[in-house]
Parts: C-alpha cells; structure tokens; sequence
C-alpha cells in the first residue's frame, strides 16, 4: 500500500497503486499533486497502472496491489535504506568469544590439574617443578639381604661389593623414586657441627607407575631429581659429558654422567662427577646404578666405575 507525499506531510489516504492520483481536498481527501497522474476506473482501451500496456485491463473498480517501492521524483521521497541485521554476526561474535574463554579456562583447569609435569631439559640448576616424590622413610626391611655372594644388592640390579675403605652396604632413604637402596660411601670431609661429605655408589629399585616408563625418560627425571635430594636449596650447575642408549646384559637402558659445580659454606668440594644408569630390567621394573665421586677425591672414581662395569640383572 502507498500513501502521497505532497513535500512535507504524508496523506492519511492509501492507495495499493503507486501511480494513482493523489486524494482530493488536502492529506485527508483527494486532490491533484505533483509527480502523480490521474486513471479512470473505468475499462478503457488505456493500460490501467499496475497491468502492461498492451494487455488485459484490470477490473474496473480495483487497483493492482504491487510491492514495488516507488520511485524518488518531484514530490516523492527517497525510500528509506535498508536496516543491516547486526544481530547474527553480533551472535558469531559472542558465541566465538566465549569458545575463547572456555578452552582458555579448560587449559588452565587441566594445567593446575596436572601440576605442569613437563620436565624442562636443562642441563643446569635445581629444577622447580614439582615432580619429585618426597624421601621414602621406610628403611628397607631384614628380609631384604643387601650382600650375598660377594655383591652387593639392590632392586634388580647387583655389582661386586667394593672393598675398604669402602664402608659396609647400609641403606639410602633419599633415591628419588626409589626403593630397596643400599649404598657404600667413603668420607671425604666434615664441614659444619654434624655435616659430612662422601664419594658413594648404590643401587636401587625404581617404583613402577611414576610416570616414566623407557630408560631414557627415567633419566631426565630422575638427575633432576637427585639434584633436590642431595644438594638440597644449594644452587647447583650441571653439564652433560655423557648422555645415551647402553644395554646391561642385554636389557635397554640409559646412561647420564654430569659434571655438577656448587657453593655450600663451609664445604672445600667444590663440584663432584655423578653418573645415573637407569635399567629396564623387565617389561614393568627398572632399576638404577648410581655413583657420585666428589672433585677433591678424583681417585675413587675408578672403583666407581669398576662397580658399573661389573653390574648384573638379578631376578
């Protein structure tokens, strides 16, 4: 439907042709206006508005209903632009942001889940992350024989014991997933009222189910751990000499010898040797062989190394 714009008002008429003659007598009656032209209503060889010259008039007294916007011209106003429907891409817009926010969310939820377990590999200083186990207190009990036929035990793996000044195999409570630990030590100095320093060798189980399940994965956690363990809030650098695949008997291990340097008061040593071999000593057990040989005693290092060569899998 249509209604005549006569320059400032819009008539209260409608009219469903946008050719038809204006009303008369003002907005509310019919009159002649500008940019209109006046039909008949009545059937006539003349094409009525709304029906194609030439062709079948429309009926008289009726008017074709046209959706068709009417032209700008003298006295009609220019259609008013189409309104842009902002609201669906409003919606993407929304909707987006929030999938934004939830796997954001999501990640950080999953993250303080998991604690951030990643390991960086980094050769030197304390790791930070929290993914060392806290000491086994538990001694391992009588039943447990650290020395028989000459060797010394611990988990799966064995060597041959070492003799003195080596003290007697006693028991470790400080192997970062570790159990059944036997160790022997000898003194290198005391420093502070109780405190005392020592070049060591130990064997021990490795728990299974600790997140790591290959040699090599054991050994990237297990050296930083050792790092906490035994050098405590000491800040300690640490450099690679050896870091590869090996077999003992046969079974796939790893082995990881690092240079490590500190500063603990009162102490003369200053940086010790420490090697880490990690066995896979069945589909679900690994076992680990570790020695630290302090800078200020470098001749305990071949027994040491003695003692790694001569490892067996027991069991």
């Amino acid at each position: 439907m249509y209604r005549w714009w006569d320059g400032q008002t819009w008539s209260a008429a409608l009219s469903p042709n946008p050719n038809a003659a204006p009303p008369h007598g003002g907005l509310g009656a019919p009159v002649t206006g500008p940019g209109t032209a006046p039909i008949t209503t009545s059937a006539g060889t003349s094409p009525r508005a709304g029906a194609p010259a030439g062709g079948t008039p429309a009926n008289p007294g009726t008017q074709a209903i046209t959706t068709t916007q009417p032209q700008p011209g003298p006295g009609v106003p220019p259609p008013p632009l189409p309104r842009r429907n902002r609201g669906g891409a409003a919606l993407w817009i929304g909707a987006i942001a929030g999938l934004v926010a939830v796997v954001v969310i999501a990640s950080i939820a999953i993250r303080a889940m998991t604690g951030g377990n990643d390991i960086a590999n980094t050769p030197s200083g304390n790791s930070t992350r929290n993914v060392c186990p806290a000491p086994e207190t538990v001694p391992p009990s009588g039943a447990e024989r650290p020395t028989r036929n000459g060797r010394v035990y611990g988990g799966q793996l064995s060597y041959p014991t070492l003799s003195p000044p080596w003290s007697s195999p006693s028991t470790e409570t400080r192997v970062p997933f570790g159990r059944n630990a036997w160790t022997q030590t000898i003194l290198v100095e005391r420093y502070g009222a109780t405190q005392s320093w020592v070049a060591s060798v130990l064997v021990a189980e490795l728990n299974a189910g600790d997140g790591f399940y290959t040699p090599q994965r054991g050994s990237e956690i297990v050296v930083q751990c050792i790092v906490g363990a035994f050098y405590g809030d000491s800040k300690v650098d640490r450099k690679d000499r050896v870091n590869r695949a090996t077999t003992v008997q046969g079974k796939e291990a790893w082995l990881v010898e690092s240079q490590l340097t500190f500063n603990i008061p009162n102490l003369q040593t200053k940086g010790e040797l420490a090697i880490v071999l990690i066995v896979q000593t069945s589909e679900n057990r690994s076992s680990i062989f570790y020695a630290s040989i302090p800078d200020t005693t470098p001749q305990w290092e071949a027994p040491a190394r003695q003692a790694m060569a001569g490892l067996t899998v027991d069991g």
